[in-house]
């Protein structure tokens, strides 16, 4: 419970990051930000392993703290400009609901509810159970995790600059959605490590795009001074996501095998790309029909 409470920070300096860059650099803001936390996630499951398996499960977590004590310092030396007291609004019901009338962010958090639920479904759910049904263990599970954590924190760093300035935000989020599906799915039918460690790292790349990305679109009508809250409404519905997702696939898994929570990754995964396209293409008329 304490672990969740200190993670919720996450949107605060998030958004804190977010105020360092121009006003038009949300989205490359978004994806350096992502590809960090993707590369200490993998640190983090990289080094863990070995730790406990050589010196005891204690010491990974010890590792931990150790890694916590080691930011303290670099978290006092950021400097933060403070907001006037009288720009600052006051948490109200009022101001909650103002937030929430953002579309933008409306969509956004409803995309990273099944963005989510494709992540927690596959790699942080069943796919290292599907890789020790294939026979992996030790290194070659650890291995199965790069192959989807690379490509992730690969497509985090490009997905907010370089990709989304070249082929736009709303059609790479449908790229990421469709091909992740469709790699999600083929987990199911993976007959080799090989294999399973080929579509993960399609897949990584694929998922990794979606999330700085609808990030970026999560704070992007927000004023300057709202962003937060903003950015707190849209972590607490994508951890509907990370909930739902993997329970409802254990549910699948017990009822007709661990491949079945594959396909409900896969389903969820079509349906947001579904979305992205009709919300895209209703975006598009209504600039249409403005500038006429």
């Amino acid at each position: 419970m304490t672990a969740g409470v200190c993670a919720s920070t996450w949107s605060a300096f998030t958004v804190m990051y977010a105020s360092m860059f121009p006003q038009g650099e949300t989205s490359k803001a978004m994806g350096q930000i992502s590809a960090m936390t993707v590369a200490g996630q993998l640190t983090g499951m990289a080094f863990s392993a070995p730790l406990a398996d050589g010196f005891g499960w204690n010491t990974a977590f010890l590792a931990g703290v150790g890694a916590a004590v080691i930011g303290i310092p670099f978290a006092l030396s950021i400097p933060e400009t403070p907001i006037a007291a009288k720009r600052m609004p006051r948490l109200s019901p009022s101001l909650f609901r103002g937030v929430v009338r953002q579309r933008t962010l409306v969509r956004a958090s409803v995309l990273s509810v099944m963005a989510h639920a494709m992540l927690f479904i596959s790699m942080f759910g069943f796919t290292p159970l599907k890789a020790q049904d294939l026979g992996a263990d030790g290194w070659l599970l650890t291995g199965i995790v790069f192959s989807f954590m690379i490509p992730h924190a690969l497509a985090s760093l490009l997905a907010g600059g370089v990709l989304s300035n070249k082929f736009g935000e709303w059609r790479l989020l449908r790229a990421g959605f469709g091909l992740g599906a469709i790699t999600t799915a083929l987990v199911a039918f993976s007959p080799s490590l090989i294999w399973l460690a080929a579509t993960q790292a399609v897949n990584g790349f694929m998922q990794g795009l979606l999330f700085p990305l609808l990030l970026s679109l999560a704070i992007r009508e927000a004023p300057i001074s709202e962003r937060a809250t903003a950015m707190g409404f849209y972590q607490a519905v994508y951890a509907m996501g990370m909930f739902a997702g993997p329970f409802v696939a254990g549910w699948m898994n017990d009822q007709w095998g661990i491949n079945s929570g594959f396909w409900l990754g896969g389903a969820v995964g079509i349906f947001a790309a579904a979305l992205t396209y009709y919300w895209s293409s209703s975006r598009r008329q209504n600039v249409e029909q403005t500038c006429s």
